[in-house]
C-alpha cells in the first residue's frame, strides 16, 4: 500500500512537471527575432514567395522604437523613395519626408496588407543552433521555446540605450534622460538644458528646445561633417547616390564638402571641426552618418544654442567641462545613441561580433551567416539597407525551401 502511494504521488510529480515545461514549438519557416521595419520587411518578402514566418516581438506595439522610442517632432530623414519597404510604396499624398506618425501608420497598413501578426511580449533571452537537429531553438522569457531551420536576426542596431557614465551623474539635481524619453521641449520651457552628443537626434532636439523658448547647450566631443538636407531641389542623399555612379567616392566627398561650405559656410568657426575624412568614406568606414541640416545650424550661428566641449564631471546644479568652463544647467539630456544586443542571447555563432553586436561580414556580405542564420537591418544604411537584406534574404532561403521540396503556401 505504501509502495501504490509513492508510485502515484511519483506520477503526479511527473504530470505537474510536464504541464510546467512547455513542449518545443515547430515552425515550418523562419523565425524573426524583432517586430520593426525590418522583420516586417523581412516576414513580408518571404511570404511574397510562399514561405510562412513567426515574428517574435519584446513590446506590446509593432516597430516599438517607433511607437515609444521616439520624439513628436521625428521624420525621415531621407525621401520616402529612398526609405519605404519592399513590395509596398508609401501612399503618394505623404509629403516627401513623412513624419513619425506618417511612417508609423505606413508599418502598421504594410503589416496589414502581407498579413503579418507578430507575437508581441516575447522578449528573446536564447538562441542556439542545435547540431542534432540542424535547427535553431529560441527560447523567450515567457519560457516558450521556438525550432527552426531559419533564424532572423532583425532585433536592430538601435535594441538598447547607449548611457554614458559620468562622474557627478548621481548628485546632479535636475533631471538626465535619454532621447528615447524625450518627446517634446514643452517641458523645458525657460530652463537651461544641456544635450550630449551632436548625430542628427542631438541636434534636431536641441532645434525642438529653441522652438519651445527653451536654453539649449550642444556637447561635441568629436568633430562631425554636417551636411544641407538638400542640393539642388533633391536630398543630398539622393544627390551622392546618383555620382557615385560616375565619380569615385572621394571625388564625390569632395564635392559634398564644397557645396556644405557654400551652403552652410564654415562650420569650424561655431566649434563644429569637420573630420579629415570625407563623409561618405567615413560612413562606410566607421558607419558614421553625417549631420543633415534641418535648421539647427542657423540657431548655432546665431548663439541661440551654445556649443560646448566635451564634460569633465557634474556637480549639483552645473557642469564642469574639459576646457574648464563651468556652466549652470537644470537638466540634461542624453543623445548618445543606441546599440545592438545580439551578443546577449544569440549563442555559439560568430556571426556578429561581441564588442558592437554587428556583423562581422562589411555591408554588403552581413545579411547571410551559417546554418540558416541571417542578419536583417544591420548595414548601417538605414530603412534602404533593411530592405536590400530583407530582399536577399528571401530570395535564399526560398532556394533552400524549393530544394528541400517544402510546400509553399499560397499568395495573396
Amino acid at each position: 500500500m505504501k509502495y501504490m502511494k509513492e508510485v502515484e504521488g511519483k506520477s503526479i510529480h511527473d504530470w505537474r512537471m510536464r504541464r510546467r515545461r512547455k513542449e518545443s514549438i515547430w515552425i515550418p519557416g523562419a523565425v524573426i527575432v524583432g517586430g520593426g521595419p525590418s522583420g516586417v520587411a523581412a516576414a513580408a518578402c518571404l511570404k511574397q514567395k510562399g514561405i510562412p514566418s513567426l515574428v517574435l516581438e519584446r513590446a506590446h506595439c509593432l516597430a516599438s522604437m517607433w511607437q515609444l522610442k521616439t520624439y513628436d517632432r521625428m521624420r525621415l530623414h531621407l525621401p520616402k523613395h529612398l526609405c519605404q519597404l519592399p513590395l509596398m510604396p508609401f501612399p503618394s499624398n505623404f509629403p516627401s519626408y513623412p513624419t513619425k506618425h506618417q511612417f508609423v501608420s505606413y508599418l502598421k497598413a504594410y503589416a496589414d496588407h502581407f498579413d503579418i501578426k507578430p507575437c508581441f511580449g516575447k522578449t528573446v533571452v536564447s538562441a542556439e543552433l542545435d547540431d542534432r537537429i540542424g535547427h535553431w531553438r529560441v527560447k523567450t522569457e515567457t519560457q516558450d521555446e521556438y525550432v527552426s531551420k531559419w533564424l532572423i536576426v532583425a532585433s536592430g542596431e538601435n535594441a538598447e540605450e547607449v548611457v554614458p557614465e559620468v562622474e557627478g551623474m548621481d548628485e546632479f539635481a535636475g533631471p538626465i534622460i535619454h532621447t528615447s524619453s524625450y518627446k517634446s521641449g514643452a517641458m523645458f520651457s525657460g530652463n537651461n538644458v544641456l544635450v550630449v552628443g551632436c548625430g542628427n537626434s542631438g541636434m534636431e532636439v536641441c532645434l525642438d528646445l529653441c522652438e519651445h523658448n527653451a536654453r539649449p547647450s550642444l556637447v561635441v566631443r568629436d568633430s562631425v561633417h554636417i551636411l544641407p538636407q538638400q542640393m539642388f531641389g533633391r536630398s543630398t542623399f539622393g544627390v551622392s547616390m546618383g555620382l557615385l555612379k560616375w565619380f569615385p567616392i572621394n571625388v564625390v566627398d569632395k564635392f559634398l564638402l564644397v557645396m556644405s561650405h557654400i551652403m552652410l559656410g564654415d562650420t569650424a568657426r561655431f566649434g563644429l571641426q569637420r573630420p579629415k575624412l570625407g563623409p561618405l568614406q567615413l560612413k562606410n568606414l566607421c558607419g558614421k552618418t553625417p549631420v543633415l541640416d534641418v535648421g539647427t545650424l542657423a540657431h548655432i550661428k546665431s548663439r541661440k544654442i551654445k556649443v560646448c566641449r566635451g564634460i569633465k564631471r557634474l556637480t549639483r546644479h552645473a557642469v564642469e567641462f574639459v576646457d574648464g568652463k563651468i556652466e549652470n544647467f537644470d537638466a540634461i539630456i542624453l543623445a548618445t545613441g543606441y546599440k545592438s544586443n545580439v551578443p546577449l542571447w544569440l549563442k555559439g555563432s560568430d556571426m556578429f561580433c561581441e564588442k558592437d553586436g554587428f556583423p562581422r561580414k562589411p555591408f554588403p556580405n552581413g545579411w547571410k551567416g551559417e546554418n540558416g542564420l541571417y542578419a536583417v537591418g544591420f548595414t548601417k544604411r538605414g530603412l534602404l539597407g533593411a530592405s536590400i537584406d530583407a530582399i536577399r534574404i528571401a530570395q535564399d532561403i526560398a532556394h533552400s525551401w524549393k530544394k528541400e521540396g517544402y510546400c509553399t503556401l499560397p499568395i495573396p
